[in-house]
Protein backbone atom coordinates (compact mmCIF):
# COMPACT_ATOMS: atom_id res chain seq x y z
CA UNK A 1 0.00 0.00 0.00
CA UNK A 2 1.07 3.53 -0.72
CA UNK A 3 0.84 6.44 1.67
CA UNK A 4 -2.70 7.48 2.57
CA UNK A 5 -3.84 10.74 0.99
CA UNK A 6 -6.71 13.02 1.91
CA UNK A 7 -9.85 13.50 -0.15
CA UNK A 8 -8.54 17.03 -0.81
CA UNK A 9 -5.38 15.54 -2.37
CA UNK A 10 -7.47 13.25 -4.55
CA UNK A 11 -9.75 16.14 -5.56
CA UNK A 12 -6.72 17.93 -7.04
CA UNK A 13 -6.48 15.31 -9.81
CA UNK A 14 -8.13 16.24 -13.11
CA UNK A 15 -9.22 12.79 -14.30
CA UNK A 16 -11.13 12.73 -17.57
CA UNK A 17 -12.12 10.16 -20.11
CA UNK A 18 -10.21 10.52 -23.35
CA UNK A 19 -10.88 9.01 -26.76
CA UNK A 20 -7.72 7.85 -28.53
CA UNK A 21 -7.71 9.35 -32.04
CA UNK A 22 -4.26 8.17 -33.21
CA UNK A 23 -1.58 5.93 -31.73
CA UNK A 24 1.94 5.10 -32.86
CA UNK A 25 5.11 3.68 -31.41
CA UNK A 26 7.78 6.15 -30.38
CA UNK A 27 10.78 5.36 -32.63
CA UNK A 28 13.73 3.56 -31.09
CA UNK A 29 11.81 2.49 -27.97
CA UNK A 30 10.30 -0.85 -26.92
CA UNK A 31 7.57 0.40 -24.59
CA UNK A 32 6.40 3.85 -25.63
CA UNK A 33 3.26 4.73 -27.57
CA UNK A 34 2.42 8.32 -28.52
CA UNK A 35 -1.32 8.93 -28.61
CA UNK A 36 -3.37 11.85 -29.85
CA UNK A 37 -6.25 11.99 -27.38
CA UNK A 38 -9.54 13.89 -27.48
CA UNK A 39 -10.13 15.02 -23.89
CA UNK A 40 -12.91 17.46 -24.68
CA UNK A 41 -10.77 20.59 -25.00
CA UNK A 42 -11.09 21.13 -28.75
CA UNK A 43 -7.47 20.36 -29.66
CA UNK A 44 -6.26 16.79 -28.99
CA UNK A 45 -3.50 16.24 -26.43
CA UNK A 46 -0.36 14.23 -27.04
CA UNK A 47 0.12 11.69 -24.28
CA UNK A 48 2.93 9.12 -24.13
CA UNK A 49 2.31 5.81 -22.37
CA UNK A 50 4.70 2.93 -21.67
CA UNK A 51 2.43 0.15 -22.90
CA UNK A 52 3.78 -0.83 -26.35
CA UNK A 53 5.14 -4.11 -24.98
CA UNK A 54 1.56 -5.03 -23.97
CA UNK A 55 -0.74 -3.31 -26.49
CA UNK A 56 -0.46 -2.68 -30.24
CA UNK A 57 -1.03 0.99 -31.14
CA UNK A 58 -3.55 0.19 -33.87
CA UNK A 59 -5.77 -1.60 -31.33
CA UNK A 60 -5.98 1.54 -29.16
CA UNK A 61 -7.58 3.86 -31.73
CA UNK A 62 -11.18 4.59 -30.79
CA UNK A 63 -10.84 3.32 -27.21
CA UNK A 64 -11.99 5.49 -24.33
CA UNK A 65 -9.72 5.40 -21.28
CA UNK A 66 -9.15 7.66 -18.26
CA UNK A 67 -6.26 10.10 -18.12
CA UNK A 68 -4.85 12.41 -15.47
CA UNK A 69 -4.60 15.76 -17.24
CA UNK A 70 -3.17 18.20 -14.71
CA UNK A 71 0.33 16.75 -14.43
CA UNK A 72 3.26 18.93 -15.48
CA UNK A 73 4.17 18.22 -19.11
CA UNK A 74 7.09 15.82 -19.42
CA UNK A 75 9.35 15.21 -22.40
CA UNK A 76 9.89 11.49 -22.94
CA UNK A 77 12.31 10.44 -25.71
CA UNK A 78 11.83 13.81 -27.41
CA UNK A 79 8.01 13.79 -27.26
CA UNK A 80 6.17 16.13 -24.88
CA UNK A 81 3.51 14.21 -22.95
CA UNK A 82 0.59 16.18 -21.52
CA UNK A 83 -1.14 13.66 -19.27
CA UNK A 84 -0.98 10.12 -17.93
CA UNK A 85 -2.99 7.05 -18.86
CA UNK A 86 -4.65 5.25 -15.95
CA UNK A 87 -4.34 1.47 -16.20
CA UNK A 88 -3.79 -1.47 -13.86
CA UNK A 89 -1.32 -4.32 -13.51
CA UNK A 90 1.57 -5.45 -15.65
CA UNK A 91 2.46 -8.31 -17.98
CA UNK A 92 -0.38 -10.78 -18.45
CA UNK A 93 -2.36 -9.05 -15.67
CA UNK A 94 -2.29 -5.64 -17.43
CA UNK A 95 -5.69 -4.04 -18.16
CA UNK A 96 -6.88 -0.76 -19.57
CA UNK A 97 -9.83 0.80 -17.76
CA UNK A 98 -12.91 1.39 -19.93
CA UNK A 99 -16.35 2.90 -19.31
CA UNK A 100 -19.26 0.46 -19.50
CA UNK A 101 -20.84 2.69 -22.16
CA UNK A 102 -19.57 5.40 -24.50
CA UNK A 103 -19.58 8.89 -23.02
CA UNK A 104 -18.42 12.22 -24.44
CA UNK A 105 -14.66 12.74 -24.55
CA UNK A 106 -13.58 14.92 -21.64
CA UNK A 107 -16.16 13.55 -19.20
CA UNK A 108 -14.63 14.21 -15.77
CA UNK A 109 -14.32 11.89 -12.81
CA UNK A 110 -16.34 12.65 -9.71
Amino acid sequence: MKETITIDDFAKLDIRLGTILEAERVPETDRLIKCSVDVGEGEPRTIVSGIAHIRDPENLVGKQVPYILNLEPRTIKGVESNGMLLALGEGEAFALLHPDKAVPAGTAGK
